[in-house]
């Protein structure tokens, strides 16, 4: 098919999906498309790279795109003033998320020790983007729909348009460092592809079960065929991306998501933590046994994961300052990295995958950057998280069971990957997930209940679900607001 008529037939799909998931019952504010635009950009390339903009400076690891740090700057400072028109919410959020303030307050503080402050304060300051664009979403006055309508929003346009490009031109394919070509959509390569289809996937799943639950909504087929739409598409790219790790943390994310929904489950929540506890001792076990030979060798990768444990172990030697850290995101532009290379090179190691500067294992380039001062902060973070998420789940089983998987899935991916970065889609929906459990249990984000209303017959029908917000007044049941 001739690329053009592609692309139109590929337009005209994604209009058709934005259409059939309208609902004129549920208003979200138009701040909604801040964090939207921003998950569109982090989820996909720069925009200096869509527009093949190039920067004129020689080390764009050092400097970055003026083009991008613009873009960035402005829809960070809409977002703060949306915030800050939303105070008396955002005050509560803040102050319920202590261990993310901590947290961030340790990365601004890392800047003063690091090689190249002026570099880790400008990254810092793109950093907090993460946190103020999940604050819109929990912060909007129908959260939940706000929530739905990011992933949607995000998923129809990359997820289609993956597709045409992998398919029909030579953008959404590349090479890997070994040379071998790989599918990447509208991302930079097939990792940063599966972790969009893995949060895009999560989200639209639970959609979809969401969906399926509520039998009396009347516009439920149009608002199912969407989302399977979308569905089709994510299971289609895993399918090309190819990505193990992505595809092995959707699979744990759903199952969890199914058996949390599941009656034996749902409103236990002792249950839940069971389940989780297993999950967690599972992974343990597998990592502290050798098993995670046999699993990578299930996902179809060496018994070294790629490479990735003879990295970790030149790299954790490599920290000067295993206390504090480089700094906020600096090992990889400071003298410790070029002590890494030169170990790499002395022990005539050959890892193509460390052409991206990265550890590959969130946790071990946290210790880098931040030390075990940092890694104890990012514990805590997790750890309340998790907390969190639990106690949403108590309120809200289903939203809960969302931010539950996103805290789940966020941890064990980045086992294998750097997914405590700024702007990585994974830290951002960490985050978002976190602030959405805070938002369900200090009463921000409300229950959204049925709202019974009379058709024009005389005969009641049940209205969106998404268009009423109050707590049930008892623990019989959902109040019916009249």
């Amino acid at each position: 098919m001739n690329p053009l008529i592609a692309t139109l037939i590929c337009a005209c799909g994604i209009a058709g999906l934005f259409y059939f998931d309208r609902d004129k019952t549920a208003r979200t504010s138009r701040a909604l498309w801040l964090p939207v635009i921003y998950f569109w950009i982090i989820g996909s390339r720069s925009v200096a790279t869509w527009l093949n903009v190039q920067s004129g400076d020689t080390d764009v690891q050092l400097q970055g795109s003026p083009l991008d740090a613009a873009i960035f700057g402005m829809l960070l400072i809409a977002a703060i003033g949306v915030l800050i028109y939303r105070k008396n919410k955002t005050g509560i959020l803040l102050a319920a998320n202590w261990p993310i303030v901590i947290y961030f307050l340790y990365c601004l503080i890392s800047a003063v020790w690091s090689y190249h402050p002026d570099i880790s304060f400008k990254r810092w300051i793109k950093a907090i983007s993460d946190l103020a664009m999940g604050m819109i979403v929990v912060t909007d006055g129908q959260p939940i729909v706000a929530f739905k309508r990011l992933i949607s929003r995000v998923g129809f346009i990359l997820l289609p348009a993956s597709v045409l490009l992998i398919k029909y031109t030579d953008l959404g394919r590349g090479y890997n460092p070994d040379g071998a070509p790989e599918n990447i959509g509208v991302t930079t390569n097939k990792n940063s592809l599966g972790v969009v289809l893995l949060l895009i996937g999560l989200g639209t799943f639970w959609h979809i079960i969401t969906l399926v639950r509520a039998k009396g909504r009347a516009d439920r087929r149009r608002h199912l065929i969407a989302q399977g739409v979308l569905m089709v598409f994510g299971v289609v790219l895993f399918k090309m991306a190819n990505s193990a790790t992505s595809t092995a943390c959707f699979t744990l994310g759903a199952g969890l998501m199914l058996a949390t929904n599941h009656r034996a489950i749902r409103g236990r929540p002792a249950r839940v933590q069971v389940l989780c506890l297993a999950l967690v001792l599972v992974g343990a076990f597998t990592f502290l046994f050798a098993g995670h030979t046999d699993v990578a060798s299930a996902l179809g990768r060496s018994s070294t994961l790629s490479g990735r444990t003879e990295i970790w172990a030149a790299l954790i030697p490599s920290a000067s300052n295993p206390i504090l850290g480089a700094g906020f995101e600096d090992f990889w532009i400071s003298p410790d990295a070029l002590r890494f290379w030169r170990t790499l090179s002395h022990l005539g190691w050959w890892h193509p995958e460390i052409l991206v500067p990265e550890a590959h294992n969130g946790y071990i380039e946290i210790y880098l950057n931040l030390g075990w001062v940092g890694l104890g902060l990012l514990s805590m973070v997790l750890i309340s998280g998790y907390g969190r998420a639990v106690a949403a789940f108590r309120i809200n089983p289903s939203v809960g069971s969302l931010t539950l998987a996103y805290v789940i899935v966020s941890a064990v991916y980045s086992i294998t990957e750097a997914g405590f970065r700024s702007l990585d889609p994974i830290w951002a929906f960490l985050l978002l997930a976190i602030v959405t459990s805070t938002g369900i249990t200090t009463g921000i984000v409300r229950e959204p209940l049925a709202r019974k209303r009379l058709n024009s017959t005389g005969c009641s029908s049940i209205a969106s679900a998404e268009t009423s917000w109050a707590y049930p007044i008892s623990n019989a049941g959902p109040e019916v607001i009249l």
